[in-house]
């Protein structure tokens, strides 16, 4: 089974985390149902950037993004060439490293 390594982040994750991840789900769904509350201001719909990740290894791996993610991730908070959305990237059968950024785009969230 795959590892999905989360580098710390500071509100979300501080130690870090690595979590077994199976593969056809959805980084965003490993995280959640892994209590890492990531963002998804639009319930996983693909319509925003609040589940925003870097991919720092296995980015390869991943299912190619579509025209409509790298459409939004040019409006994401701290775009890197091996951004993706984590609503959209399902894991394989390789390990992955991300990170979460410490900010997103998010207007309406609560708390804060």
């Amino acid at each position: 089974m795959p590892q999905l390594i989360v580098l710390p982040h500071p509100e979300l994750c501080p130690e870090g985390a690595a979590i077994d991840a199976k593969p056809g789900i959805s980084i965003c769904d490993t995280l959640l149902n892994n209590d890492i509350e990531i963002e998804h201001a639009c319930e996983k719909s693909c319509a925003c950037t609040t589940c925003h990740v870097i991919v720092r290894e296995g980015f390869s791996s991943l299912n190619p993004s579509d025209e409509q993610e790298d459409d939004l991730l040019d409006k994401a908070w701290g775009l890197e060439p091996n951004s993706r959305l984590s609503c959209q990237a399902v894991v394989a059968n390789h390990d992955l490293v991300i990170e979460i950024p410490k900010y997103t785009i998010n207007m309406v969230k609560e708390g804060h």
